[in-house]
């Protein structure tokens, strides 16, 4: 109909009717295209379509960048020249190996686009799964992150940052590219997606064009009903924390979004309190994870609820709202839904099966539930819930356009256009054994048609996370350890998914005093050579001379998982609160020196080998800098956000134990004033500035400005860091020595100590005193729109902050000496390293300043220059190298200064 319209339109008079032909356009471009999809590259062909129109957000250190749909096709497009230049050709293999990013997705649609065969690498995987993976697949070329190695024995690698530096005439440029629309038909082959095999060697599983359309083509059916009212929330707005490397986070994050113009926010951390903050400060309105990343989330607004006192409150409630529809839950836990954010409603789950407790947690309060089910080798889906109509503990109804049975003992069974075509071996497609995909998992169906998970008939361990993990490999690595005479891996049952657990048999004539150092040794080692998430976090020590065992000599695997299950008490999980104990039989530190508490504590100059009284009470000695990063790790690690100040206060090993385990308090109370940055507020400011400031500064100080002529054509924000003197004339100095368009928007980073104190000064004090100080923090905060930087606690939300106003275009002015120099000669005292970290996290250009005359004034107290007496300086901006250590950087700026 769309297309008739436009046709009369097109032949009518032009110049009388040009609106409508302009209607008849915008008809054609939101026309939605369900049928007929060739390849996955039409959904490429839709970026044309949302083009301003945020495609990405993710963030750079204390950055956010947003890419629309315009720039990532540009992008694509760059990237898929560049693989032309190193001579890849169509049907190549091109290893993807990175975290999630813009230039992760760029870099995968380009592949498609040349006819490419991409093999995604998950960031975390072992150098020597990725060397198997990379020999396996005799890929032509490595694209990587910039973090991870260049590895000799392989085939050459570029960095995917290097190939992204699109300018927007560029953009403009790369529009005249010709129609990628008919490189690929369903049949290609898109990716090899790899998982380590039972045998130990991986194992890739072939998804083509036609795998992906097949779940994609019934969704966007099902979506066409609810267009309607998208218009309402668009753009939609998915925060992401699954893997791109995972078929259920290529799903999600790049087949689906070009549907809807919705844009992905990667969240790169696992912090609840940082995942919440995402999805307040994004507008989010879906978040998709993996089920254990849920119910860390759970267990993290439990801890908030504790904090804040309102765990009685809540208790009561999720009661009461048991059997309520949607909306009364929702009003019920409208302070719930405030802090996330009203246009957050979904938490879409996969990867593995969701625990009945965090699904009901989350829909008794007002949010809707979607999980799906299915796995690689079926592209991802095989059943999917309704967001509004899904069956309590159900994973959903069969998708369209497969066919689908249980076997006699259970066993789910599919086909259809979704299934892969087989397995990557010796370079060609080895077609999968059966006419029918045995999943290895058990389920039954009920009567309304919805799909229940009942388990797993394979031996296959799916971690909580919704990875793989095959026990021979872990068995294989653990034989080859000194001191293991036999072993076996068994699944460890985790609220509906499993983990690993190593059940070991130890060399005859070992002390049994010294049986669990031997354990403990050879767990460790072997998990230096395994990947992240095959890691084994639990073990036990057989108590019995052998297994048991059958006629034929193997161990009986049933009987000795339940032993061991009986063993592990449940309350032992570690993914719901810190368990820093070990396990009554043994809790493995996950790989050595990134795993543990001790391992952590080893990266910064601290060693923890035990858990005894001496260890535990044991002095820490870190730099401030070094707890931020101390924190950060820990958080990472354990998944719970730490009071900072508490943080700050702790001086031994074991109160950082007591911290991880007590439930989280409110942070240090430093207030950060964004109203300051409202647009009324500045032009106040302005106004006030060029009438009392500027003159001011110009009377009592005329100073001398050289060295501006470095920022002729520069474009902001700047980080512009200075020496310090004195705070009534420094920051009126450096304001009259930059050029206007970083005078009008600069915020400057003040003592949060400070700050705090004249915001609430102490009670004692007289009046008068209390309304003084007082009346200089809101001056401050509106005339120079200053925000509080602690010296002791709370660094990382100032950070934040700083971050948050360089995407508002603002520059950032930071005294690195910390406090105003009253040393006797004037010189500058060492850079705090905390200006390293700012600068690393900013990625912001670097003006180096320097305030010369200053010092001779406050020594005699006088508040009148000299003519020509203050000079500001001012420096060429300098960009520094990322991934470089935060006291070099202070240190390199500090002489940067000096220098000028």
């Amino acid at each position: 109909m769309a297309r008739r319209v436009l046709w009369v339109l097109e032949r009518v008079d032009q110049r009388k009717f040009s609106w409508l032909v302009e209607i008849g356009r915008q008809i054609r471009v939101q026309e939605p295209r369900i049928m007929g999809r060739e390849s996955l590259l039409s959904l490429f062909n839709d970026f044309a379509r949302w083009g301003g129109d945020a495609a990405v957000v993710q963030t750079r250190g204390y950055r956010r960048e947003k890419v629309t749909y315009a720039e990532l096709r540009a992008r694509v497009l760059v990237s898929g020249k560049a693989l032309r230049e190193h001579g890849v050709q169509p049907r190549d293999r091109v290893l993807l190996w990175g975290a999630n990013s813009a230039e992760w997705v760029s870099c995968f649609w380009a592949t498609l686009l040349q006819g490419v065969v991409a093999v995604p690498i998950d960031s975390g995987a072992s150098l020597d799964f990725v060397r198997r993976v990379a020999r396996d697949a005799d890929v032509k070329l490595i694209l990587r992150d910039r973090n991870l190695p260049e590895l000799p024995d392989l085939p050459r690698s570029l960095v995917i940052d290097d190939l992204h530096d699109v300018t927007k005439s560029l953009i403009a440029a790369m529009d005249a590219e010709i129609d990628p629309g008919d490189r690929a038909k369903r049949s290609d082959i898109a990716e090899i997606l790899y998982t380590s095999g039972t045998t130990g060697e991986p194992r890739g599983v072939v998804l083509t064009h036609g795998n992906f359309l097949a779940n994609l083509e019934p969704l966007e059916r099902g979506i066409e009903e609810y267009r309607k009212y998208e218009r309402w929330m668009h753009p939609l707005k998915f925060v992401s924390m699954v893997p791109l490397s995972h078929v259920f986070g290529q799903f999600m994050g790049l087949f689906v979004p070009p549907l809807l113009g919705a844009t992905v926010v990667f969240e790169a951390s696992a912090n609840p309190g940082e995942v919440m903050r995402t999805i307040r400060r994004e507008h989010a309105t879906a978040l998709i994870a993996v089920p254990q990343m849920l119910e860390v989330l759970r267990n993290g607004i439990w801890r908030d609820l504790e904090a804040r006192g309102e765990a009685q409150w809540f208790a009561r409630t999720f009661a009461a709202a048991n059997g309520e529809k949607f909306l009364r839950r929702a009003w019920r836990f409208r302070r719930i839904h405030r802090r996330l954010g009203w246009k957050f409603w979904a938490f879409i789950s996969g990867g593995a099966a969701l625990g009945g407790e965090t699904e009901e947690f989350f829909r008794r309060m007002g949010y809707a539930v979607v999980q799906g089910y299915g796995m690689t080798e079926t592209a991802s889906l095989i059943s999917l819930n309704h967001p509004f109509r899904a069956a309590s503990g159900s994973i959903g109804k069969v998708l369209p356009g497969r066919e689908f049975r249980l076997a006699e003992d259970g066993e789910i069974l599919v086909r259809g256009e979704n299934v892969s075509a087989g397995y990557w071996e010796k370079g060609a497609v080895r077609a999968a054994d059966g006419e029918w995909l045995r999943t290895g998992d058990v389920g039954e169906m009920d009567a309304e048609g919805n799909l229940h998970f009942r388990g797993r008939k394979k031996t296959v361990i799916v971690t909580p996370a919704g990875l793989n993990v095959y026990p021979e490999d872990l068995e294989s690595a653990l034989r080859k350890q000194s001191g293991v005479r036999d072993c076996v891996v068994v699944a460890r049952e985790r609220g509906g998914n499993a983990e690993a657990c190593a059940v070991l048999l130890v060399e005859a004539g070992i002390a049994e005093r010294d049986t669990s150092a031997v354990a403990r040794a050879a767990v460790d080692v072997a998990n230096g050579s395994l990947a992240e998430y095959q890691r084994i976090r639990c073990w036990v020590i057989w108590p019995e001379v052998d297994f048991p065992r059958t006629a034929t000599g193997k161990p009986r695997l049933t009987e000795i998982s339940t032993r061991v299950n009986a063993l592990l008490s449940p309350s032992d999980s570690a993914d719901q609160v810190p368990n820093l104990d070990t396990v009554r039989s043994g809790e493995a530190n996950g790989g050595g020196s990134q795993n543990s508490l001790a391992g952590l504590l080893s990266q910064f100059g601290e060693t923890a080998k035990g858990t005894g009284t001496a260890e535990l009470e044991r002095g820490l000695n870190l730099s401030s800098l070094d707890r931020v990063e101390l924190m950060s790790a820990l958080e990472q690690q354990y998944k719970v956000e730490i009071d900072e100040a508490a943080f700050s206060d702790a001086k031994t090993v074991g109160d950082v134990e007591r911290l991880l385990r007590s439930p989280s308090k409110p942070q240090a109370t430093y207030v950060y004033p964004r109203w300051a940055q409202r647009e009324v507020v500045r032009w106040i400011r302005l106004a006030v500035y060029y009438a009392l400031v500027w003159p001011a500064t110009q009377i009592l100080g005329h100073p001398r400005i050289i060295g501006r002529e470095h920022l002729r054509g520069v474009k902001g924000p700047l980080l512009i860091v200075s020496n310090h003197i004195t705070r009534r004339a420094d920051i009126g100095l450096i304001l009259a020595a930059l050029p206007p368009r970083f005078r009008h928007r600069l915020t400057t980073a003040m003592g949060g100590e400070t700050l705090r104190e004249m915001r609430r000064p102490p009670r004692e004090w007289f009046f008068a005193k209390r309304w003084a100080y007082q009346a200089g923090y809101w001056l401050a905060t509106a005339l120079f729109n200053v925000f509080p930087l602690p010296q002791f606690s709370g660094f990382r939300e100032s950070f934040r902050f700083a971050g948050e106003s360089t995407d508002r275009g603002y520059s950032i002015l930071v005294f690195p000496e910390g406090e105003v120099n009253n040393s006797e000669d004037g010189y500058m005292a060492a850079f705090q390293a905390g200006i390293g970290l700012l600068a690393e996290n900013l990625r912001l250009p670097i003006l180096p300043m320097r305030l010369d005359g200053v010092w001779q004034m406050k020594r005699e107290r006088r508040r009148w220059a000299r003519k020509g007496e203050i000079t500001a300086r001012i420096g060429a901006p300098v960009t520094l190298a990322p991934g470089r250590d935060p006291m070099e950087i202070a240190s390199e700026i500090r002489a940067l200064i000096e220098s000028l």
